[in-house]
């Protein structure tokens, strides 16, 4: 697609955005869909479930009521709750948004004590105004919680004669009453700025260190678009010295401690059509999930009370590119019984980055994509109930094939990711085991006709599998599968009363597994809500 459309849709974005359309509600006949978008379409919704509540006791706490004109953050102050404990069964986020006009998406996040607990884009608006909400569940952030903190949001926004559309939000945090099904952290922690970079410092008596990165590519540049990018001599406009392949590192004092796939999201006006998006967004453009490395294995080192070094970085970036952020949570669960904990790393085995990506010239272009990466890491910890050895192995592979004709009036994009894991603990007790399978798919292509109409035909999924063992028997499982369908077409260079703009978009949301069946389809004719199905 053309660089110079996708490029001005974005100028600034599971535990992913809950539905506002109640399952419940009728949807439209096909008597009431008109034949072309209006000055107003449904509010933003998603198939994804909203947050199960517990049936005890809650307290509520606004965190933010503001309105984002431009690049100023909103900073205000966070106090604990009264009356619900400084324990809780569960913590949800909410945030309310609501905007009219005209405006692009934008990307924003929210920080509580420097801890970031939400990562969003926003949808883009009608004349007429849009609200939208999205859910997430933060009960691990539940030791940031605990004290008084500085709270900072900001969603970067430009209103002008052009863009009118000023975002109004209101973000609280819900406690409730209880002790948390699963162990909570007991720490969570940020890095530190230092002249030398940032640095981690890490209670001794740590057992089990997991770090979060919010990796996104954005900031209305190619990185925005990392997965259409090409290297020389490919005649395409978004060039990387080494073509698409992207992948998320982190280093422990230079040491490759963890690689991940980055989620290629799609924000509210991607793929050159907004129209594919105004009822239903891509998977996560709302709650962008961070990638997680498991780092116990290094916990033999980080435990010696001292600073140490810890970078994260995106391979594949041409140096010099900026457009990537990837801010770092680290999340600690401490010996209880011991002061201090020792250990060591054992074993550290990484391939070579494969990365093969031909260019095959022609009437229609072509680049052939195949990348991959294998790490390993091991070690253990003497623990008050024994040695425990942690070994961590994943294993990342991209393909795609990426087709383009002369001035990019085609361009298409059919590529696949996938990031397995394998998270295996031995000690005294029961060996244990996770399998973590996840998998990202784009298929889809933008078309410019001689008769200037743009059309998108676009498929995203995201899938994951998870099994959990006990000495080699399967004790729990989960399989999601969330696609996203859309098809739209609108008349460009055109004032906006006559684009003639028309899109079917539809989502399906799938979540099986040992703890039960969700099953929830959406389906959206020129902005109109014309399906709402559950089959479980």
């Amino acid at each position: 697609m053309r660089r110079r459309i996708v490029m001005s849709m974005l100028a600034g974005v599971t535990l992913l955005a809950s539905a506002l359309f109640g399952s419940g509600a009728v949807a439209a006949q096909a008597a009431d869909v008109p034949p072309v978008f209006g000055t107003d379409w449904h509010d933003p919704v998603t198939a994804a479930p909203s947050v199960d509540r517990p049936h005890t006791k809650s307290c509520q706490v606004t965190l933010a009521d503001t309105q984002f004109r431009d690049f100023t953050p909103y900073r205000g102050a966070y106090t604990p709750p009264q009356g619900c404990g400084d324990h809780w069964s569960k913590v949800v986020l909410r945030l309310d948004g609501k905007v009219k006009g005209r405006q692009y998406d934008r990307l924003g996040y929210l920080h509580v004590g420097g801890v970031e607990i939400l990562r969003t884009s926003t949808p883009e608006p009608s004349p007429d105004g849009i609200a939208w909400h999205v859910e997430k569940d933060v009960t691990r952030y539940s030791d940031t919680f605990r004290s008084p903190r500085d709270v900072e949001m900001l969603i970067g926004n430009v209103v002008d004669d052009t863009y009118t559309g000023v975002i109004d939000v209101h973000v609280t945090l819900t406690f409730y009453a209880g002790r948390p099904a699963e162990r909570t952290p007991d720490r969570v922690l940020t890095l530190a700025d230092t002249p030398d970079g940032t640095t981690l410092t890490t209670p001794r008596n740590s057992e089990r260190i997991v770090a979060e990165v919010y990796a996104t590519g954005s900031g209305g540049g190619c990185e925005e678009f990392w997965y259409l990018t090409v290297a020389d001599p490919a005649s395409y406009s978004c060039k990387a010295d080494h073509g698409p392949y992207r992948e998320v590192q982190i280093k422990v004092d230079g040491q490759l401690a963890g690689i991940a796939a980055p989620f290629p999201n799609v924000w509210t006006g991607g793929w050159s059509n907004p129209f594919l998006w105004y009822v239903l967004p891509a998977p996560r453009a709302f709650n962008v999930r961070p990638v997680e490395y498991d780092l116990t294995p290094f916990a033999g080192l980080l435990d010696d009370g001292r600073p140490h070094r810890v970078e994260v970085s995106v391979v594949g970036v041409p140096a010099g590119q900026s457009g990537w952020s990837a801010p770092v949570n680290v999340l600690v669960w401490q010996d209880a019984h011991r002061a201090q904990v020792t250990g060591a790393l054992t074993v550290h085995r990484a391939t070579d980055i494969a990365n093969s990506s031909t260019y095959t010239p022609g009437a229609e272009n072509r680049v052939d994509t195949d990348a991959g990466h294998r790490l390993t890491v091991s070690g253990y910890l003497d623990t008050s109930h024994g040695r425990v050895t942690t070994t961590v192995t994943r294993t990342l592979a991209n393909t795609s094939v990426h087709r383009w004709t002369d001035g990019e009036n085609t361009d298409g994009l059919d590529a696949t990711w996938s990031d397995d894991q394998t998270v295996s603990v031995g000690g005294h007790g029961p060996a244990r085991t996770t399998h973590t399978h996840l998998t990202y798919t784009m298929n889809g292509a933008t078309t410019i006709g001689t008769d200037n109409r743009l059309r998108t035909v676009l498929t995203l999924g995201d899938r994951a599998s998870v099994v959990e063992l006990r000495d080699g028997r399967r004790t729990a499982w989960s399989r999601l599968d969330d696609t996203y369908n859309g098809d739209a077409a609108y008349t460009i260079n055109v004032p906006r009363d006559q684009r003639h703009a028309v899109g079917t978009s539809s989502e399906r949301y799938r979540l099986y597994g040992s703890d039960g069946c969700y099953d929830r389809s959406l389906t959206s004719v020129q902005g109109v809500l014309t399906e709402d199905r559950e089959r479980c």
